[in-house]
């Protein structure tokens, strides 16, 4: 996060939440990622530099950041057809020997 432009209440809020699923638990035991649901119009520079800045008392870096749009289902609601919303998926890979810890991570401050 060095000589960060970007603004840190908008980094605050990129991260939406871990996603957790067969697959995200796969791929993070095995090449060490992370699986979080982003906003739709984030970029992987921000989505980099808020991961950095959520857990910098851990000093996380991040190494690579890779991006997925997931299409919402077409679903049935009864007789009536439904559509769930689209989202964005971000994989996440840090450096060798960090892990990210949701347990305890940084109030990060906006200054």
């Amino acid at each position: 996060m060095k000589n960060s432009n970007i603004n840190q209440e908008r980094l605050l809020k990129v991260i939406l939440a871990p996603h957790i699923s067969e697959k995200a638990t796969f791929i993070g035991e095995k090449n060490n990622q992370t699986v979080f649901r982003v906003v739709t119009d984030a970029t992987k520079k921000e989505i980099k530099d808020a991961i950095e800045l959520l857990w910098k008392e851990q000093k996380i870096e991040v190494k690579n950041v890779q991006t997925i749009n997931v299409k919402g289902k077409s679903k049935r609601f009864g007789r009536f057809m439904g559509h769930r919303n689209d989202w964005k998926k971000a994989i996440v890979s840090i450096k060798e020997g960090q892990e990210l810890s949701f347990a305890n991570f940084s109030n990060a401050e906006v200054k």
